[in-house]
């Protein structure tokens, strides 16, 4: 919400991966409030997906994620599309000021999310992804191979489980320190994450090393202003 509240670039808020709207409202809520045009999400919405079995048996989202849109008086805010992202970006011509990567959290999806739309990112925008922190292999490789390791992008940090950073092509040299010295603690958990994408859990020192190195990676709240302030 703050990434959308306060990105300097002009265009859509596009949201990859809705489920049931949670961050849909929040994304929508803000979009709202400061005239910043409607949400775009997507999601296929199927149950169970490709790379969630664990949806099995459960209802499609898309009814769940319809309520909550309407429960927080927010459907007008939002334009949804049921399909995959790779559909939407097939006639995509829309520049992004904010790009949320949240749908397929394997390798192959998450980096196909960004490559399809990174070209759309509006300079000053921002690419976040969620999950960098937590046991998919996906989200953590595409921060830092591809964020963190280009100087395409400026400022970057991690918020809990999300990884940012700020598209600033011409200008991401300036920060390149800095994102070196956080991909050098964040990629530490790529190789146990590479390890699980065949769907066994952490366990012995594999999980010993996850809950250091995850500790060692700077992940705590932001003061909003300073964080506007770092992407201004």
């Amino acid at each position: 919400m703050l990434a959308a509240a306060c990105t300097p670039a002009d265009g859509v808020i596009l949201e990859i991966g809705s489920f049931k709207g949670k961050s849909t409202v929040g994304l929508a809520t803000v979009a709202a409030h400061y005239g910043l045009g409607t949400v775009v999400a997507v999601d296929p919405h199927t149950a169970p997906a490709a790379t969630d079995p664990s949806l099995a048996g459960q209802r499609s989202s898309w009814d769940a994620f319809r309520a909550a849109l309407r429960a927080a008086n927010v459907v007008a805010a939002v334009e949804a599309h049921r399909a995959f992202s790779r559909d939407l970006a097939s006639d995509w011509t829309r520049p992004i000021r904010l790009l949320w990567i949240d749908g397929d959290h394997t390798y192959a999806g998450a980096k196909s999310d960004l490559e399809l739309f990174r070209r759309h990112v509006a300079p000053g925008g921002v690419v976040a992804l969620h999950d960098v922190l937590n046991t998919f292999e996906g989200p953590i490789r595409v921060f830092v191979e591809d964020l963190l390791g280009s100087d395409d992008f400026g400022a970057a940090g991690v918020v809990g489980s999300i990884g940012w950073a700020q598209y600033r092509p011409g200008a991401g040299a300036a920060h390149r320190a800095a994102r070196q010295r956080l991909a050098r603690r964040a990629g530490r958990l790529i190789p146990l994450m590479t390890r699980l994408e065949g769907g066994r859990n952490l366990r012995g020192w594999d999980k010993v090393r996850y809950k250091l190195w995850r500790g060692l990676v700077p992940h705590a709240g932001v003061e909003p202003a300073a964080w506007a302030e770092a992407v201004r």
